[in-house]
């Protein structure tokens, strides 16, 4: 028999889709699939455009997208290298330096940068000391900007001229905000503005002087690839390569958090939607298997049969991908127009790549779930036409979870999601889900003693559960998946938002003091008890360099690129406790004690600078302090919070270790906004102190916090929007038989109150049933999670023991609506029909 022709079996498969456009079940599957698709691409363009605005954020921490900074200058091929490339650049170089007058000197920071300076961000300045800032511009030639404390210390005022080395300069303008200040964590204050051209008639930087030049480049996401791999080859040992991520501790953690929720959310989403297609799937095949006997009985083949299906499915598929992907758009457009005043007023458009990832998501979900029931139509008998009994034979179980893992896979790896996220939200789900189907089933089994006492409809409706007990569990296990994504995302907003914001509680540490004298000590102590509730405690400070590891060259034993290898190129700060630090915890060893292996003192180091460096307990680490060679023994490991803005350390000795060495103290303070007088009388009490502003940091750290926010807000709207068209469409998989039911029953004389009734105690029974593996499931998830995934403590929570009571509510109200049209058909209709 000739094959039939692809084009017709298209044009056949054309005709049928259409024909059966007003069939239920392709209308819940091409809603499902809609809403599934248009969730995904509003998160992917929600998560790629939100992330991109908080990066553009987070890059005036740097001035620039990409910093090359060293303690000489950029070589000419580095700087040829990106101008090829059409990047813009602009250049800074930073340096110590003695600000005089006629009356008065002062040690200053001071930032020589070019009329390109800065690209990202702007500066802020003002006409006179508190005055209203404006935004933009810079110093021209022959002109500085000074922050205020700098006019304080010199009794200066605007229009008076300063002594830069050999060049004198004419105060313009008040310093009041630079972009990359906070990228700087430890400059020197206070703050110097001069122009680039007039850094050589200064006479300042000579062979041999302590200054940082930094060159800044901003430009495309490919352009700054590019240029990292063309100049990596020529860095050398003094110069580092910096983006928004590298250049600060607390954004990174902030955005890595970000991108970890957003992907989450997504693959919440997409598991919703492979649940409903699945669902959707089962019935259009259950439906069509006297439609594919009978093509069979024409002369289709059995490829030829499942071929026809699957394109049906396919054009379905596309055309229900295509509207949501352009639907998903519109909503995430819409959503950023809301928020236009809350958000930065740069926000990348997002390009085509969220929409065709969307797309190709929905028909990933498609093929990998709805495969299964479809290969199902290429099995049935011919003979099925004259034996409605015969069914065809079932696919082998490998094909079945094969091709839903094979989905699964593909879609988390365009999630680019980590592993151990990806294993802690399956792997959890899973166990929980084996758990509780069994226990549901046994439970199921146990409710046919109670129900000989159990009134009517309560009997019709467990008895339809006990008719069925394996559709029964699976019908749990797929409402309680939608609990349990829905649960999950909202403890995790919650938790993630509270432990954003006590990362930086409303009296965060908001300045530094560096250089305290030891004779100066207590008075300072003294004065920042009187200026700031929550001063930190005062830590000793020896700078020192880690220059061997058990005998051998540290050198040898650092990987380049890595923390040890950046913490051995410098000058670490040392300290001394006897108490462990706060915000520190242990992970191997013990804090102090009274005796140590070969008489060494002991050494606490931080947990990944000991990994970077394999450093293990026991080993002899020799540093070089002051021009002295002193050795110790690694004792104990810790885990540092850096995010606290508290002073933490690499290493922390154990007391007496470096004691008789030239020792200054670090502490860090808060001090109320409208306290700048109060800290130029401090800067001035405490002259050689160093008092270091983070104020801007926490500003802009707060910012891009509270854009996580809203990130987190919305994505769980778009989860419960999908998971809620998942319940309905798991509710129609079932209406068939639903109606053939009701129409027997009400054949039989039954009421519709009655039939209302049964419904309410089989869906309510469900959903409790679904709660308590919701509650199960996002106990035993969000573990994992917060072990694997996101660093944090857990603790259990209560409140999930709501769930069954919530899960009955929900899905036995949902149940009633979504099967009424069983009770509104009439039953002589359907027994004519059946």
């Amino acid at each position: 028999m000739a094959r039939l022709p692809f084009p017709r079996l298209l044009a056949l498969a054309l005709r049928q889709l259409l024909r059966d456009a007003r069939a239920g079940e392709l209308r819940v599957l091409f809603f499902a699939l809609l809403v599934a698709v248009a969730a995904s691409t509003a998160i992917g363009y929600f998560s790629a455009r939100l992330n991109g605005a908080m990066l553009l954020r987070a890059t005036e921490f740097l001035g620039a997208d990409l910093l090359l900074s060293g303690s000489s200058p950029a070589s000419a091929e580095q700087i040829a290298a990106g101008q090829r490339l059409s990047l813009q650049h602009a250049q800074v170089v930073e340096f110590s330096s003695v600000i005089a007058t006629d009356e008065n000197i002062q040690l200053a920071s001071v930032k020589a940068a070019d009329s390109a300076y800065p690209l990202r961000g702007e500066l802020k300045s003002a006409a006179a000391p508190y005055q209203t800032e404006t935004v933009g511009g810079g110093p021209q030639p022959g002109e500085a900007w000074a922050e205020p404390r700098l006019l304080a210390a010199l009794n200066l005022k605007i229009g008076d001229s300063i002594e830069v080395g050999a060049k004198t300069l004419r105060l313009s303008r008040v310093l009041t905000y630079e972009p990359d200040r906070a990228g700087d964590f430890y400059s020197l204050t206070p703050r110097l503005l001069m122009n680039l051209s007039d850094l050589s008639a200064t006479g300042i930087v000579q062979p041999g002087s302590r200054v940082r030049y930094r060159e800044l480049w901003r430009g495309t996401a490919d352009a700054l690839a590019s240029y990292r791999k063309a100049i990596k080859p020529t860095l050398a040992a003094h110069q580092q390569l910096e983006d928004a991520r590298d250049g600060n501790r607390q954004i990174g953690g902030a955005l890595g958090r970000a991108e970890r929720y957003l992907n989450l959310a997504s693959l919440a989403a997409v598991l919703l939607a492979g649940v409903a297609v699945a669902l959707c799937a089962t019935r259009f095949a259950a439906r069509r298997f006297d439609a594919s006997a009978l093509l069979r009985c024409l002369g289709l083949s059995r490829s030829e049969a499942l071929g026809l299906y699957s394109l049906q499915l396919a054009m379905l598929g596309l055309a229900a991908s295509s509207l949501g992907a352009l639907l998903g758009w519109l909503a995430q457009q819409g959503l950023f127009y809301l928020l236009q005043g809350l958000l930065p007023a740069e926000v990348p458009a997002g390009g085509l790549p969220p929409a065709l990832a969307g797309i190709a998501t929905g028909l990933v979900a498609l093929a990998g779930f709805a495969l299964p029931p479809l290969a199902a139509l290429g099995r049935v008998p011919p003979l099925r036409v004259l034996r409605r009994d015969l069914l065809p034979v079932p696919p082998s179980s490998w094909l079945v979870y094969g091709a839903a893992l094979l989905a699964l896979t593909l879609i988390m790896w365009r999630l680019s999601l980590d592993l151990s996220l990806t294993l802690a939200l399956l792997g959890g789900g899973l166990i929980a889900a084996l758990l509780l189907a069994s226990l549901l089933i046994f439970a199921l089994h146990g409710l046919r003693r109670l129900l000989t006492r159990a009134s009517l409809p309560l009997r019709l409706g467990l008895g339809q559960l006990l008719r069925h007990p394996l559709a029964a569990a699976g019908q749990a296990l797929a409402f309680g998946l939608i609990l349990l994504a829905m649960a999950l995302i909202a403890l995790l907003r919650g938790e993630l938002l509270d432990s954003w914001q006590d990362q930086l509680p409303k009296e965060a540490p908001n300045h530094f003091a560096l250089n305290v004298l030891s004779a100066e000590k207590e008075a300072f102590a003294a004065r920042l008890a009187v200026l700031s509730p929550h001063p930190a405690l005062l830590y000793p400070v020896v700078p020192g360099r880690l220059v061997a590891i058990n005998g051998e060259t540290v050198k040898r034993v650092v990987s380049k690129d890595t923390t040890g290898d950046r913490a051995i190129r410098r000058d670490l700060s040392l300290t001394w406790a006897a108490e462990l630090p706060q915000g520190n915890r242990l992970s191997a060893g013990r804090w102090w004690t009274s005796t140590h292996a070969n008489g060494l003192p002991g050494v606490s180091v931080e947990t990944k600078l000991a990994a970077s460096l394999q450093l293990k307990l026991g080993d002899r680490l020799s540093f070089s302090v002051g021009g002295l060679s002193r050795d110790a023994q690694v004792t104990s490991l810790r885990e540092v919070d850096w995010d606290s803005f508290q002073p933490n350390f690499y290493m922390v000795f154990e007391p007496g270790t470096l004691q008789d060495l030239p020792v200054t103290y670090l502490t860090s303070f808060y001090l109320p906004p409208q306290h700048e007088r109060q800290l130029v009388e401090l800067a001035r009490t405490f002259p050689a102190v160093t008092l270091l502003q983070v104020e801007a940091l926490l500003a802009q750290l707060r910012s891009i916090l509270a854009q996580v926010t809203l990130a987190v807000e919305y994505v769980l709207l778009f989860v419960l929007a999908a998971g809620l068209a998942v319940l309905f469409a798991g509710l129609q998989a079932t209406l068939d038989e639903r109606i053939r039911q009701g129409a027997l029953l009400r054949a039989l004389g039954a009421e519709r109150g009655l039939l209302i009734k049964a419904r309410c105690a089989e869906f309510g029974v469900l959903g409790a049933a679904s709660g308590m593996l919701a509650a199960l499931g996002c106990e035993l998830v969000s573990f994992l999670l917060y072990r694997l995934a996101f660093d944090m403590a857990w603790q259990p929570h209560p409140w999930l023991l709501l769930l069954p009571l919530l899960g009955a509510l929900l899905v036995g109200s949902a149940g009633v609506l979504g099967t009424s049209r069983a009770l509104n058909i009439s039953p002589l209709t359907v027994l004519r029909e059946g």
